[in-house]
């Protein structure tokens, strides 16, 4: 992994494009993640680890939940703030593996793969953990990542075209580590007026690995499905919303 990568590298690069290409994004689906979310949370209140710029947890506060979040970027909890109702949302600022917050929560959430943004094993161990700290008596911890497909690389690389026309290129670098279960990847934009990087370093797991996190942590699978329509979860999905609990 690049030394200068940190907990906020991710963030702090990529906070000035990422509602213009994540916030409406069809493929997130954000009514029924919200729908969902506001199910699980009962009364409240909840807990976003890696709240970003606010897709989920403003929707959630608007719906009358009382939302708490944790993030390592200022630039992304800069946008947060900067959008209606955004600065009544507490956040506190840090690696969200340490859940450093006061109190229990009967739902503590982490969505879009932003658990493989930890890029260890131990991290994100560190996380079920203390999660499972901060739930109260029938609290729930969700996540929502993607299932690993290793056929996606060829001798352990990747490069991807996402955007080509006669203004810009975007496209996406990177490089597999099989034994750390690492994939380093930058996003490159290409224009008329320079080149631009987005990092983001990620440590995946198969599901499996991730059941055994939570066992160590005191919890077990409540749910598991395909999406956040509650779809079935089978050998075919390509992500999983998974609920546990003690």
């Amino acid at each position: 992994m690049a030394d200068d990568y940190q907990a906020e590298t991710y963030g702090d690069r990529i906070a000035e494009v990422y509602d213009d290409w994540y916030a409406d994004a069809p493929f997130l689906d954000t009514e029924a993640s919200v729908d969902l979310l506001a199910e699980l949370a009962g009364d409240g209140p909840v807990l976003e680890l890696a709240i970003g710029t606010g897709r989920l947890a403003l929707p959630l506060a608007a719906r009358g939940l009382e939302v708490h979040g944790i993030d390592a970027s200022e630039a992304m909890v800069a946008k947060l703030r900067a959008k209606p109702g955004g600065t009544d949302i507490p956040v506190t600022m840090g690696d969200f593996a340490d859940v450093g917050v006061e109190g229990t929560y009967p739902l503590i959430f982490v969505a879009f793969n932003t658990l493989f943004g930890l890029t260890s094993q131990e991290a994100q161990l560190r996380c079920f953990r203390n999660a499972a700290a901060h739930l109260d008596d029938g609290g729930v911890f969700l996540i929502d990542v993607f299932v690993p497909d290793l056929t996606r690389f060829d001798r352990n690389q990747r490069v991807q075209v996402n955007k080509l026309d006669t203004a810009e290129v975007q496209l996406d670098a990177s490089r597999h580590d099989p034994v750390t279960q690492r994939i380093d990847t930058d996003h490159v934009v290409f224009t008329e007026h320079g080149t631009k990087l987005y990092p983001v370093f990620l440590r995946y797991a198969f599901p499996a690995e991730l059941d055994l996190m939570a066992t160590v942590a005191g919890l077990e699978l409540k749910h598991r499905w395909a999406g956040w329509k509650k779809e079935e979860f089978g050998k075919d999905s390509h992500r999983h919303v998974s609920v546990y609990g003690r």
